[in-house]
């Protein structure tokens, strides 16, 4: 049997710690190692731990997120973090994962997205609920899947994120500047312009230029 992923919990509420532990205790890949309830508590227990993940509020008596994670990126800590908040702010995304946090939560999404959160951000990937999600796309793009002039979709079904991705490269974006832009790694961008090379049937990023500008997803 495999070993199971580590996870550490941080939050000031007794009663989310015990929703989170509860639900991830349903799934047999992961299992919670310990649990603080203030910054302070954390910063001195989490590496004893040896967690994997630490699942991490922003808001916390003593030393709160921003802080806990400034410390941890000087001690260059092993453990993925996802950032746990009430608000909905990209500004506050932003700043996380400039920090180093790999993933971002609202407490309201996180029974449902706790477990994949974790998969994800174990697995190497960036992960933000979908209600971020909504938010990170809706900043810069609104027109992503509007009608071309014929009144028609798109012949090739994109997801929201490849529609992003393939109109940023059309905008001339560096993989750099995508990443920064829509919070992901060079490397998850790379893997997206791989895809959507293959599912578009083109052979260059000049090719995915051609498909945005044929389908109207960009506009001059």
């Amino acid at each position: 049997m495999a070993e199971k992923i580590k996870v550490y919990l941080a939050d000031d509420h007794q009663m989310l710690i015990e929703g989170m532990k509860a639900v991830i205790k349903t799934n047999d890949n992961f299992e919670v190692v310990g649990f603080s309830l203030n910054g302070m508590q954390l910063i001195e227990q989490v590496e004893r731990a040896e967690a994997d993940i630490l699942v991490m509020d922003i808001n916390m008596p003593e030393k709160d997120g921003i802080a806990v994670l400034k410390e941890l990126s000087i001690t260059k800590t092993p453990f993925k973090v996802i950032v746990l908040s009430s608000y909905d702010d990209l500004k506050l995304v932003k700043e996380v994962i400039k920090l180093g946090a790999r993933g971002y939560l609202t407490k309201q999404s996180v029974g449902d997205s706790i477990i994949e959160a974790l998969t994800e951000v174990h697995n190497g990937q960036e992960y933000f609920c979908n209600i971020m999600q909504e938010k990170i796309l809706a900043s810069f793009s609104q027109n992503n899947k509007k009608e071309d002039q014929s009144g028609l979709l798109p012949p090739i079904y994109l997801t929201d994120r490849e529609l992003v991705i393939i109109k940023l490269i059309a905008l001339e974006y560096s993989g750099k500047m995508i990443s920064e832009k829509l919070f992901i790694s060079t490397n998850t961008v790379e893997t997206h312009r791989k895809n959507l090379l293959k599912k578009l049937n083109v052979k260059s990023s000049i090719g995915l230029v051609k498909y945005a500008i044929k389908n109207n997803l960009i506009h001059f």
